[in-house]
């Protein structure tokens, strides 16, 4: 194939791609699953285009989800998660520990697979998918805590998975020690966060210091502080997916020149992984072979939605409880359970115990591959009915409007958008009565489809959307102060409401 015709095959699958995400936008799908399509459409049971290097697909698995990272760490507001990473940190490594075993016992005796293989699939599956959650869940209004667990969860567990599908698959070949396995997972992690620790605010303070000629470099500068990070933490044999995240966790939450134009390359490059991972992955797959993985794969599939990804969150909440980090109520527990998300990382990490030879792998990695398939049908879409049912949503939620272009990051400040949801309220209130801080101000409200900038006295109605121009140092009081008065009205001070979670 030439250059020409590459390039000619890869445009069109990146248009195509790109013109199905408003598709899969609207049905509430993950996008994957369309660009999964593409890649079987392409492969032996399409066009014919041969693709079958479980090596090659590993390692390009491994850079795309490098990059998904960044951009989740990039795009994550600190500020938001800050009180959800106690939590999120033991959901994505306690909860992983319990959902691998509570896969791997059961699999065991009913597929009557060994302890090693049972072990790998428990792995496999065990992380939340951070591109899947990314996708789904920011459209979804959620309470800031709940939100921030499930997303920082899935930033983190990606380091603590690879590893322990890493360890299997070289496992079963020379078990090692459970000390010697626990050990060698825990200063890889050590190692990792402490390159994300020392690359990041070390990127930071440079990027603020070094004048560059154009602005269109610091994005790219961006970038590749977060690959050094994850290249430097990987040399060092500890995790660079923890390294990668942590920096550009880092990196995002400073106060880096262009910060807008960092974080829409950030997201692009993210896209493009994206499709040319999931596009890959599914060239990788051989449809023919799926039916006799259809069996199996719901039976771990099932294991892992309805037993294990519960039994996860219930021991990593209560153990989070006994350790300050407060009591996580039974609704917002089965929205977590039901909201673990599985994507392209169980994909990737199942090519990893198939590029090692374990025998068996082929068949991991075929099961797997229906899972993520029929499982994110079942789950992606049925997210916003599960949040209504729990009744965990937030629709008068204050959240950030993404912005292309303001002057907003010279005069550090937020844009902000509220829809006032109906029994909210905030219905009848006027704009006075809000009482923000005197550095925010309600700059515009819509209306029934009609725009117009309100005065003091406007009084703001169910359904509408308002837009607010905060400082970054009191947009927080405003959230706080607008859940306060959407929650008890403008009296809710006398309350003693003062919209904390």
């Amino acid at each position: 194939m030439t250059l020409d015709v590459l390039l000619l095959v890869g445009a069109v699958i990146v248009i195509a791609a790109i013109v199905s995400v408003r598709i899969a936008h609207r049905s509430g799908l993950p996008s994957l699953l369309v660009f999964l399509g593409f890649g079987l459409i392409l492969g032996d049971a399409g066009f014919g285009i041969p693709f079958s290097d479980p090596n090659l697909a590993k390692d390009v698995g491994f850079l795309a989800l490098a990059v998904i990272l960044a951009e989740g760490g990039l795009t994550t507001n600190w500020s938001h998660v800050r009180r959800s990473v106690p939590l999120a940190l033991i959901l994505a490594t306690v909860g992983v520990a319990v959902g691998i075993l509570a896969v791997a016992l059961p699999v065991k005796f009913l597929l009557g697979v060994d302890t090693i293989t049972a072990l790998i699939i428990g792995a496999v599956l065990a992380p939340t998918d951070a591109a899947a959650v990314f996708s789904v869940l920011r459209r979804l209004p959620l309470p800031p805590r709940l939100a921030g667990i499930l997303e920082a969860e899935s930033g983190f567990n990606d380091a603590p998975t690879v590893l322990a599908v890493v360890l299997l698959s070289g496992a079963a070949q020379a078990p090692p020690s459970i000390g010697s396995f626990l050990l060698e997972t825990g200063s890889e992690l050590a190692i990792g966060a402490a390159v994300g620790l020392a690359i990041g605010p070390a990127g930071a303070y440079a990027l603020r210091r070094i004048a560059l000629p154009v602005s269109g470099l610091y994005p790219i500068a961006v970038l590749a502080l977060t690959l050094l990070s994850y290249a430097g933490g990987a040399l060092l044999h500890g995790s660079g997916f923890l390294a990668i995240y942590l920096t550009a966790l880092i990196l995002g939450n400073s106060k880096l020149p262009h910060r807008a134009n960092t974080r829409g390359f950030a997201e692009g490059t993210a896209w493009l992984a994206q499709i040319g991972l999931f596009v890959m992955l599914g060239l990788l797959a051989s449809p023919q072979e799926m039916p006799t993985a259809i069996v199996p794969a719901l039976i771990a599939g099932t294991i892992m939605t309805v037993v294990a990804r519960p039994l996860s969150v219930l021991v990593s909440t209560a153990l989070g409880r006994l350790l300050g980090q407060g009591w996580v109520p039974w609704r917002e527990q089965a929205f977590l359970s039901w909201a673990g998300l599985r994507g392209a990382i169980p994909i990737v990490l199942a090519t990893i115990p198939w590029a090692a030879g374990v025998e068996g792998s082929k068949a991991i990695f075929n099961e797997v591959f229906v899972i993520v398939i029929v499982f994110t049908l079942l789950q992606g879409p049925t997210l916003p009915w599960a949040a209504r049912v729990l009744k965990v949503g937030a629709p008068g939620e204050a959240h950030e409007l993404e912005v292309e272009a303001a002057p907003l990051e010279e005069l550090n400040a937020d844009l902000l958008q509220v829809t006032v949801p109906p029994g909210s309220q905030l219905h009848g209130v006027e704009i006075f009565e809000l009482r923000l801080p005197r550095d925010a101000q309600v700059t515009l409200v819509v209306r029934e489809g009609k725009s117009f900038v309100p005065g003091q006295t406007t009084q703001i109605r169910a359904d509408d959307q308002l837009l607010l121009v905060t400082t970054a140092a009191t947009r927080e009081q405003v959230e706080h102060r607008l859940r306060a008065v959407s929650r008890r009205g403008k009296l809710a001070g006398w309350y003693g409401e003062r919209g904390l979670e």
